[in-house]
């Protein structure tokens, strides 16, 4: 499994905040995919360090917490 820090925020990465999160409440992650990797960060410290996963280890991750 390979994990990066990404500095990357062109245009190309559009984010989407966790369903768990809200104006009025607690914040959480966001992610942006692209092809190929999943960016994450925190929604409370956008300009902070992010997270760069490959989508299928995202996949897998993403799975293994639904159970």
């Amino acid at each position: 499994m390979t994990m990066t820090l990404s500095a990357e925020n062109g245009p190309e990465l559009e984010w989407t905040k966790s369903s768990y999160s809200s104006d009025d409440g607690p914040s959480c992650v966001e992610v942006a995919a692209t092809p190929g990797t999943v960016h994450v960060r925190d929604s409370k410290n956008v300009a902070g360090p992010r997270l760069t996963v490959p989508a299928g280890v995202w996949a897998d991750f993403v799975a293994s917490v639904v159970r």
